[in-house]
């Protein structure tokens, strides 16, 4: 029985975009046991994936690089006698601990210099895998093999009993149809949505759903920005929840408007219909990755520019990108209709 460690990212989006690599890896093994290793603020996402055995909270933060207590942890897993793991962070310093640990087969890209602590390293064709969900899900096949499409969305498990204690929690009404908004990205303001945006689309909602806007506490100036513009309409969950409980609310709700952002990728992996909305990022790296997900974004030549702050002071990509345009998205989503981005990709593909 082959036991596998996943160093995995920072971030809780590409905390969800690693469960297909977990699902390929569980195809060419079903008795592979599968632990995580990642920061403590994601493991609830990695909860929700059946394929994980355990997760193990990575107490180093970004620059972080405190050998000894590295070499303690180490030392630790060691007793748990992995054959492979498998780094998805391009840092140095990630690749560290499984070299420490002895695992026989440390697998990741090359980055950072680490062809002394990497003996399975991978060079990146950015352009043979274009999505990042593609990226980490091509480091379970062996060395040079083809990746082979296509490759499964992520999805989230959620326990019905549990989402029914969440929203009673809450004091959430679940008899009446909710949207829930996510305004926040931790990024950077150049991937937020104007909250007067947000609240416009609350007011336009409001007659048949219930508006529950969700996120962390970082996310409260833009929360109580909607609830200012919008007074009365919403209930404001910023700060309120625990990443289990974000993922409860969001599976509850009949729709998602979420700026490109970890929860953004929640509600997709949820199957929740979802209007993404796009500024400063590209959702040709990565989209939401569900067929009941609408993509709303403005083709202006400053962007994409991946810049976490509007490097020309304006920010019209998200300004100027208007509560009508997402409601006609909502529409578009409701009558099944596809969206111009994968109307775009089916000419190309054919």
């Amino acid at each position: 029985m082959a036991r596998i460690l996943i160093v995995a990212p920072s971030w809780v989006g590409d905390a969800v975009l690693t469960q297909p690599l977990l699902a390929r890896l569980k195809q060419h093994d079903p008795h592979a046991v599968i632990d995580i290793l990642a920061p403590a603020w994601t493991l609830p996402a990695f909860g929700r994936m059946p394929e994980v055995a355990d997760t193990l909270a990575n107490p180093f933060g970004h620059g972080v690089l405190k050998l000894s207590a590295r070499r303690t942890l180490a030392l630790q897993l060691r007793e748990r006698q992995y054959v492979q793991a498998i780094i998805l962070p391009n840092s140095l310093k990630s690749a560290l601990i499984p070299l420490l640990a002895g695992i026989p087969q440390r697998t990741g890209y090359i980055g950072e210099a680490r062809w002394g602590l990497l003996n399975d390293a991978r060079r990146l064709d950015t352009k043979a895998l274009p999505l990042m969900v593609e990226r980490f899900a091509a480091l379970a096949e062996p060395r040079g093999a083809p990746f082979p499409r296509p490759l499964p969305a992520p999805r989230l498990t959620i326990d019905a009993a549990a989402r029914t204690c969440t929203l009673a929690a809450l004091g959430l009404d679940s008899t009446r149809p909710a949207a829930v908004f996510a305004p926040g990205a931790e990024y950077g303001p150049a991937k937020r949505w104007p909250p007067a945006h947000f609240a416009a689309l609350a007011r336009a909602l409001a007659p048949t759903h219930a508006i529950w806007l969700i996120g962390s506490a970082k996310d409260a100036p833009e929360a109580e920005a909607i609830e200012r513009a919008a007074p009365g309409l919403t209930v404001n969950l910023c700060g309120r929840t625990d990443l289990a409980q974000a993922i409860d609310v969001i599976a509850s709700a009949s729709l998602a408007v979420t700026n490109d952002s970890g929860l953004m990728h929640i509600a997709a992996a949820c199957d929740v219909p979802l209007v993404a909305v796009f500024g400063s990022s590209s959702p040709r790296f990565t989209p939401p990755l569900s067929s009941r997900a609408r993509v709303a974004q403005l083709p202006l030549p400053c962007s994409p520019c991946f810049e976490r702050v509007c490097p020309l002071g304006h920010m019209d990509c998200l300004n100027k990108l208007m509560p009508e345009q997402v409601l006609a998205e909502i529409s578009a989503l409701s009558k099944g209709r596809m969206s111009r981005r994968d109307a775009e990709d089916a000419e190309k593909a054919d």
